[in-house]
């Protein structure tokens, strides 16, 4: 009987947990983003570029900033649009993304991305890349509110 005890309590335990991830996830919102990022690099990258959070019908211009390193070579500027989602408020969208990504880019091309953050915003963008570029790098991407 004790045995059985037991087993319930990790049972209702486990369905506790699962339910307050749910309830957690409930709760989050999205929106939508635009971003435009100019990327350059020979070996080492870097970008930057702005951009505009639409949270609750307000809009919240965005600063991007970031580095990559491995093979980077070459410029290129991507005009994204997507949407941000498991966020509570507009800041849940700063801070650093990172990735690990493989590419290129001869004149202009679509793109796609998605890309998560400590807070965990998850963001899933697509759009248009122009420039010459071959990339095999990890790279990192900061978002801060201007």
């Amino acid at each position: 009987m004790k045995k059985s005890s037991v087993i319930q309590a990790g049972i209702f335990a486990l369905s506790a947990i699962a339910a307050a991830g749910l309830s957690s996830a409930a709760c989050a919102d999205s929106g939508t983003i635009r971003i435009s990022v100019l990327k350059a690099g020979w070996f080492l990258g870097a970008s930057g570029g702005s951009g505009t959070l639409t949270f609750h019908g307000r809009r919240y211009p965005l600063s991007i900033g970031g580095l990559s390193a491995g093979l980077v070579f070459g410029a290129s500027k991507s005009e994204l649009a997507g949407r941000v989602s498991n966020i509570r408020r507009p800041s849940d969208v700063t801070g650093v993304y990172g990735a690990a990504g493989a590419g290129a880019a001869i004149g202009s091309g679509a793109q796609a991305i998605v890309l998560r953050n400590s807070n965990g915003a998850i963001l899933q963008m697509q759009g248009r890349q122009v420039g010459l570029e071959a990339n095999l790098d990890l790279s990192g991407l900061q978002i801060s509110m201007r």
